[in-house]
């Protein structure tokens, strides 16, 4: 293959992909935000308060890890390449740990949780408002 035709298809291959990541999240009003999420199968839980924080219950924040819990305070961002979602900032993190996640939404009241590179997500669900 030429090097531009593998440019093309490179370049084609991106797009896609930042189409479907668009394409998962949902638009949401901030103000519908604060509430209580719940993974059944997990039981962990994130409660997003109106006032900025959060708390999050029984939640582990890759694969590897044994659930914890954690809080600290959550902004809403307005994403226009990669979509809406919830920044929670960790409250008392040690050097070398993650110190920020994202909920990305999901529509019907459904945030995925995720770390910032999108290798690992479990998804909860509103149960009900803050």
């Amino acid at each position: 293959m030429s090097r531009g035709t593998v440019g093309r298809w490179f370049v084609a291959v991106l797009v896609a992909s930042s189409v479907l990541v668009a394409g998962c999240a949902q638009s949401v009003d901030p103000d519908e935000l604060p509430g209580v999420y719940r993974n059944g199968k997990t039981g962990g839980e994130i409660t997003l308060d109106s006032d900025g924080t959060f708390t999050a219950t029984d939640l582990s924040t890759d694969e590897q890890s044994e659930p914890a819990d954690f809080h600290g305070t959550w902004d809403f961002q307005d994403s226009s390449f990669g979509g809406e979602f919830v920044y929670l900032n960790i409250a008392e993190r040690d050097i070398g740990e993650v110190s920020g996640v994202q909920l990305y939404t999901r529509g019907g009241g459904k945030v995925a949780f995720s770390l910032p590179d999108g290798s690992w997500s479990l998804v909860l669900t509103k149960v009900s408002a803050q």
